[in-house]
């Protein structure tokens, strides 16, 4: 499939929708507008360029592992700055004030565990995916199906929440249905991904997490300069014009009761450390030594980001609430999650609007490249080459499936971000962190530092509490009563991670254990090896071998 075909009819249908739209509204951001047409040329150039780089199925998965621990660092940092940190943070803070800073520190919490735990192990056990490393003493097919299913489950929540906050923001800048604003991201990350793979995803999660955390820092000086750079005015003026008044700077209006909390704090935490999107970047470095350093240099600059976050929320709490042109009917325009784009016009008007909304067009569009990329490499490099192929590798074949899988991913992506279109954007990523945390980081942890693991305890317990996190998400509040409409959900705390995290940790421990079998004596055996590979690297030259 050339690069040129889809391209041009992309092009072609954007300009088309962006001429009716000027054409048949008045209040069209034409400065939005055209940063927005900007950045998509810059990046589909970008794409150009690295699909014609692409040639291996090393720098298809992994850029070739050239990419330096600073480009990765930032790199990574703008994978996980996503719409639901800078579109849905703002947002929560917006309407629920201080318990918006419980997702903002939980979600930076889970990186020193990275750093401790995971970087360097996975760098030195792993190669594409973080099934490599779980599967490195264990049956092969099991683990990488069970990996696969954890990481494909995990990818949809996720791109459920960027395709929502995508959807919303085309839908206010252009004046377009929310459906059709929906279908023009979705195309758009599968460009990128069908044909740039990791390089041309990398170099869009570059971009994007400058840009972001340029605009981000301009928006917070110019609220911080309104009041004369105190916190306690900012503070004590945006406890005057809200509507719960001094429970915004209290916990309890979002997240009222302790499992819920709990089981928030645990789902991001342990979540970080499962992301496949995330632990996919480690192998796009050389060694162990720059994937250490990817984590430091990541989470310097996503601690910067979230505080402010926290100051872009409450400055939209002020500037917002006294200015009725930007609500109708009483709510804000295109929702809370909107909160941090009209604040941008408040501050700088049209010109800031159209930079910021560019900016968080540019993270949405980064953040769904690299999640369509790790579940198109869960499908073609754990599930195809496994199942399809029975272990025997070919690139080319590998390459193919994953490039379908993208578009697959892609269409499925459109529609459930259609039909999740009311959910706030950072709640559905905190369902996909619970996800990550009860299915992929229990089997990840305990694969790299536990003897006694076996196949059948990773399966077993990697399942139940797969299968649990679901099946609780799907006939809890969220689902089963926002999406679903019914009266009362089945189970009543919107996160359940205390309880699928917990079943996974103990259903492993439970069936390893009790596993007398010869496999699983030499899988016991296999660890001390692994074990010594995983902590200094010796005999990692094949893996890091791209």
């Amino acid at each position: 499939m050339k690069f040129h075909a889809p391209l041009a009819i992309l092009l072609s249908a954007m300009a088309t929708c962006a001429w009716a739209q000027a054409t048949s509204h008045s209040s069209i951001n034409v400065t939005a507008v055209a940063m927005f047409l900007a950045f998509v040329l810059v990046t589909l150039g970008i794409t150009y360029w690295a699909a014609g780089r692409t040639k291996t199925a090393s720098d298809f998965y992994a850029a070739g592992g050239g990419i330096t621990g600073f480009q990765n660092g930032l790199a990574i940092a703008g994978d996980y700055m996503s719409a639901a940190s800078f579109l849905g943070i703002a947002g929560l803070v917006y309407t629920s004030g201080f318990d918006g800073l419980i997702y903002a520190i939980g979600f930076l919490v889970g990186w020193p565990i990275v750093l401790v735990l995971i970087a360097e192990p996975l760098r030195n056990l792993g190669k594409y995916t973080f099934a490599d490393v779980a599967s490195f003493r264990l049956q092969q097919k099991p683990i990488r199906i069970l990996a696969a299913s954890g990481s494909l489950v995990t990818v949809i929540f996720y791109l459920i929440a960027q395709m929502v906050g995508a959807g919303k923001l085309i839908e206010l800048l252009f004046g377009l249905p929310y459906e059709a604003a929906v279908i023009i991201v979705g195309v758009l990350m599968t460009l990128y991904v069908t044909f740039g793979g990791m390089i041309a995803t990398t170099w869009v999660q570059l971009i994007k997490a400058i840009l972001l955390l340029s605009g981000a820092s301009l928006m917070a000086f110019l609220v911080m300069l309104q009041f004369g750079f105190s916190f306690e005015t900012l503070f004590a003026e945006a406890v005057k014009v809200h509507t719960k008044a001094n429970a915004i700077m209290a916990p309890g209006t979002l997240v009222s009761d302790p499992i819920s909390a709990i089981s928030l704090g645990i789902a991001l935490m342990f979540g970080t450390a499962g992301l496949p999107h995330i632990l996919m970047r480690f192998f796009t470095v050389k060694d162990a030594v720059q994937a250490r350093r990817s984590v430091f240099y990541a989470t310097g600059f996503i601690g910067y980001f979230y505080i402010l976050t926290f100051i872009i929320g409450f400055g939209a709490i002020i500037l917002l609430l006294k200015n009725p042109a930007y609500f109708t009917d009483g709510a804000l325009i295109g929702g809370a999650n909107m909160a941090a784009i009209h604040l941008s016009q408040a501050l700088g008007g049209d010109v800031l609007l159209g930079f910021i909304s560019a900016v968080a067009f540019a993270t949405i569009l980064a953040v769904v490249s690299g999640l369509t990329l790790a579940g198109s490499s869960a499908i073609s490099h754990d599930l195809y080459a496994t199942l399809v192929l029975k272990g025997k590798r070919d690139e080319k074949k590998e390459i193919r499936a994953s490039r379908i899988a993208t578009v697959c991913l892609g269409v499925i992506a459109v529609l459930l971000g259609i039909v999740f279109e009311k959910q706030n954007v950072a709640f559905m990523v905190g369902l996909a962190f619970c996800v990550a945390a009860s299915a992929n980081f229990p089997i990840l942890l305990l694969s790299m530092y536990w003897r006694k693991l076996t196949t059948r305890g990773a399966v077993i317990g990697g399942g139940l509490g797969l299968f649990t996190a679901v099946i609780l998400v799907v006939i809890g509040p969220t689902v089963w009563v926002d999406a679903f409409g019914f009266e009362q959900a089945i189970f009543p705390y919107k996160y359940p991670a205390i309880f699928s995290v917990s079943i996974a940790f103990i259903g492993i421990w439970f069936f390893s254990i009790t596993d007398k079998s010869s496999t699983a004596a030499s899988e016991q055996a296999a660890f001390d090896a692994q074990f010594v590979r995983s902590q200094t690297g010796i005999g990692a030259a094949e893996a890091a071998k791209h």
